[in-house]
C-alpha cells in the first residue's frame, strides 16, 4: 500500500512537472511583442547550427529563449533543416513562425529601411541604394498613383503628397516589385498603425489628418524620448493657440537641407511657407515620416503651459521646457556652455 501511494505521488509530480514545462514552453514560444510589426533583418550564414540561429534571434530580440528554440527545433525535426540567407523577422512573430520562415528558405528580397524621421528624399535614397526603385518612377507614382486607402482622399495632389505617410519600418520588397507595390507596402503599414480611435480623437481636436501628421513629423524631429515627444507636442499646440510662430529649426531644415544645432540668421530669412520664423501656424505639410510614439503624442499631447524648449545641458538628447522666454534663455545659456565645452574636447564631433 505504501509503495502504491509513493508510486502515485511520483506519477502526480511527474504530470505536474510535465504540464508546468509545457506551460513554460508555450509562454516562451509566444511573440515577444505582438503589437510590434517592425521588420528586423537577420542573416543566417551557411552552415549555421541551431544554437547559432537561436543566438542570432535572441540577440535581435525576436525570441524569448534560446533553450526553447533549440528544444522545439529538435522536437519538431527542424534541426539541420534551416536554410542560410537573409530573413525579415518581426517581434510580433511567434517562435514557430520564425522557425517556419527560416526552414522554408524564403529569404528576403530587396530590403530597405525607412527610419523614423526620414523625409521622402532620404527614403528615396534608401530605396535607390537597395535597388528597389528609381527617382523618376518613384515621384511619378507618388504624384499619379491610385492607392485604395481612405486617408489618401484627404491628401493634396503633387509629388510630395505622401510625405509623412510612408511609414518608417524595414521592408522586404519582392525582386520584381513595381513602384506602386513598394509604395503601397508603406501606405498599408501606415493604415495599420493609424487606428480607428485615432480618427475619432482627431475629430475631437478639430484637426485634419494632414495637420496631425504634420505636428507628429515636427515632434519626431524635435524629440527623442516618448516623454519629451508629448511635451514638444504640447508646445506646438500652445504656440499655435497663442498665435506665435513655431520657430523650430527642424522645419527650416526641411527646406535648407541642412541640419544644424542652431539656424543662422540667413536661414531664418529664407522665403518659404516652410519657414517657421517668418510664418505663423503649421507648415504646408509633414517634414518627415513620424513613428508611432510621435503620432500618439500629436493626438494626445501633455496638457502644459510650456511655450519654449531647448536641448538639455546634459547633452543626452533630452529637452528642457519652460513657460517664459526668460526661463528659456537661462536654459539655452546652460546648453550653449555645455555644448561649447563638448566641442572643445571633441572638435571632430558635432
Amino acid at each position: 500500500m505504501v509503495m502504491k501511494n509513493r508510486f502515485f505521488k511520483i506519477v502526480v509530480c511527474l504530470i505536474i512537472l510535465i504540464v508546468a514545462f509545457i506551460g513554460v514552453d508555450v509562454f516562451m514560444s509566444r511573440a515577444v511583442d505582438r503589437n510590434n510589426g517592425k521588420g528586423i533583418l537577420i542573416n543566417i550564414p551557411a552552415g549555421s547550427s541551431t544554437s547559432a540561429i537561436a543566438n542570432t534571434l535572441y540577440k535581435k530580440g525576436t525570441i524569448r529563449s534560446k533553450f526553447f528554440f533549440r528544444l522545439n527545433s529538435k522536437v519538431l525535426g527542424y534541426s539541420g533543416k534551416y536554410h542560410a540567407g537573409s530573413y525579415l523577422v518581426k517581434k510580433s512573430m511567434s517562435m514557430k513562425e520564425q522557425m517556419d520562415l527560416i526552414k522554408s528558405g524564403k529569404i528576403a528580397g530587396k530590403v530597405f529601411t525607412v527610419a523614423d524621421g526620414n523625409n521622402m528624399f532620404k527614403t528615396l535614397n534608401a530605396m535607390e541604394k537597395a535597388k528597389v526603385i528609381n527617382k523618376t518612377d518613384f515621384y511619378n507614382e507618388i504624384e499619379n498613383g491610385k492607392f485604395n486607402y481612405e486617408f489618401i482622399k484627404e491628401l493634396p495632389k503633387g509629388k510630395n503628397r505622401l510625405e509623412g505617410f510612408l511609414y518608417p519600418d524595414t521592408y522586404n520588397a519582392p525582386a520584381d516589385a513595381t513602384p506602386h507595390q513598394v509604395i503601397d507596402m508603406m501606405l498599408k503599414n501606415f493604415d495599420r498603425v493609424f487606428k480607428k480611435e485615432y480618427y475619432e480623437k482627431i475629430k475631437e481636436r478639430k484637426k485634419s489628418l494632414m495637420e496631425i501628421i504634420t505636428i507628429a513629423s515636427i515632434v519626431e524631429r524635435e524629440a527623442k524620448t516618448k516623454e519629451d515627444k508629448k511635451k514638444v507636442a504640447s508646445v506646438i499646440y500652445n504656440r499655435l493657440k497663442a498665435g506665435m510662430p513655431l520657430q523650430m529649426d527642424s522645419i527650416l531644415a526641411y527646406i535648407t537641407g541642412e541640419e544644424k544645432i542652431k539656424a543662422s540668421l540667413k536661414d531664418t530669412q529664407v522665403d518659404s511657407k516652410y519657414n517657421p520664423y517668418k510664418n505663423k501656424g503649421l507648415p504646408p505639410g509633414p517634414i518627415c515620416s513620424p513613428g508611432k510614439d510621435s503620432i500618439e503624442a500629436a493626438i494626445n499631447p501633455d496638457e502644459t503651459e510650456y511655450l519654449y524648449f531647448v536641448a538639455s545641458d546634459k547633452l543626452d538628447g533630452t529637452n528642457v521646457f519652460s513657460k517664459t522666454y526668460e526661463e528659456f534663455l537661462k536654459d539655452k545659456a546652460k546648453f550653449d556652455k555645455a555644448y561649447a565645452e563638448y566641442r572643445k574636447k571633441n572638435p571632430d564631433k558635432k
